[in-house]
Formats: structure tokens, sequence, C-alpha cells
């Protein structure tokens, strides 16, 4: 079945904007991650994560900031990403965490280190991770302290994005898709947030949906502990935050 055209306009980001400021938590979780990246969180570089953004995007953040900019591809990788980007979509880059204007974030960013899960059924049940980043995003060890206000925007957010272009749905029903055979393929069940914020578990053969439990989301290294997280900062040459967290 071919995809519809994607009717979405840079107006149509832009009330996108307004319906997704909740933070992930009220911590600042980037404090967190931020010893081990360079001193910067795991999702404001470009060294570790590329925001791909929708061209229409785009053309609405062009207008408002000179925050971002077009993303020049430095080694295999990265080239590999942007050719494999779908027409309509592009990599950007942006002048750094230190810079960062909250209102002209993407939704990319505003929605980091999360996804749309959808079933093989195509049903839109709740948020997966990027699970490419678990060992440098401390959030996605400590899942039951993302926010529900967080989850619910983030829901909102996509299902009028999908309304808008067809193409995102799709694109998500792949992800989702290539979760369930990463899950499968490593013997782990899938961690994901449900549209209320309650933690879920997928079988990822099957695709079977249960409650999760605290204790089903093991934390990935070096997370496992605060030791581990310690000797982790000292070998990437940070410095552990000396206040811990504090709420955002």
């Amino acid at each position: 079945m071919k995809t519809p055209k994607s009717t979405i306009k840079p107006a149509d980001f832009a009330s996108l904007y307004e319906g997704f400021n909740a933070p992930v938590s009220r911590f600042d979780c980037g404090r967190k991650c931020a010893p081990l990246n360079d001193g910067e969180p795991v999702c404001c570089s470009t060294q570790n994560a590329v925001p791909v953004v929708h061209k229409v995007e785009f053309d609405l953040l062009k207008t408002r900031t000179d925050l971002w900019s077009k993303f020049k591809p430095y080694d295999y990788a990265t080239k590999q990403i942007v050719a494999e980007l779908t027409s309509d979509c592009m990599a950007i880059h942006c002048k750094g965490a230190r810079h960062c204007e909250r209102d002209n974030r993407t939704i990319a960013c505003r929605g980091f280190p999360f996804y749309p899960y959808i079933t093989r059924e195509r049903q839109f049940v709740g948020v997966g991770t990027y699970w490419v980043f678990e060992d440098r995003c401390w959030m996605m060890s400590n899942l039951e302290i993302v926010d529900a206000k967080f989850v619910s925007e983030f829901v909102a957010t996509y299902e009028a994005l999908f309304v808008k272009d067809a193409s995102e749905f799709a694109t998500y029903v792949d992800f989702s898709a290539s979760a369930r055979r990463v899950y499968s393929r490593w013997k782990r069940e899938i961690p994901l947030l449900g549209r209320d914020g309650e933690l879920l578990i997928v079988a990822p053969s099957s695709g079977e949906i249960r409650p999760g439990r605290k204790k089903d989301f093991p934390k990935a290294k070096p997370f496992t502990s605060e030791k581990e997280y310690r000797e982790a900062v000292k070998e990437a040459g940070g410095e552990v935050p000396k206040e811990g967290l504090r709420p955002s």
C-alpha cells in the first residue's frame, strides 16, 4: 500500500513544539552522562547522536534561530547515516548544550532517548528506548523516574505528527520491528513505558506485552552501580557531579 503524501507544514511543527515542553524527569539527567561524554550530555553531541529532522521542521527552525545548521558527515558511520535518510529528512547540527535554546529544540531532541513503539498490529502502545545509547545514557537505566507528563506529551506529539505525515508512522513501524529482531537476537526483553507512563515489557519473539516491574529493567554498564559509574567517569577523564542530581 502506497504511503499517503505528507501534508505537514512548518506551522505544524510550531504547534507541536508548544505541546511538547515537559522535561524527561525532574532530574537533570544530562549532568549524570556528561562526564562520560567529554563534558556534554550524550544527546547534545553529534559525536554520539546525529539529530535527524523533517526538512519542513528545519524550514521552521531557520526562521526562529541560528542554533541549527546542516550536518556535515565526518567519518564513514556518519556518511552512512546521511546516505540512508529518506528524501524528506535531513541531518542537522546544533551549537552544543551550552548554547541550547529550549524553545528551539527539535522534536528528536525533546524526545531523546525515546521513540514511539508500534506493535505488529500497528498499534502505538508506548515509548521505547534507542538501545544503542544504553551504555552512555543514564536515563535508560532509570526508566522508573520518567515523568508521566513527559510521556503524555510525547504520545500526543507523535500521534499528531503521524496524522500529518504517514511516512513518519511507517518509519516507526519498521524501527519497532527492528527492535524486536535485535532484542530477540540478544535474548532480552524490550523495555517500554506505556502511554500512561507505566513500565511494560515486550517479549520480542511473540510481541506479547505484560506489565513490568523495576526488577525487570536491569541497568546497563556503567550504570549498574555508583562504584562502576565513578570508575567509568575516571577512565573517561571526567568529573563526577559533586552535588549529585538535582531537579531541573
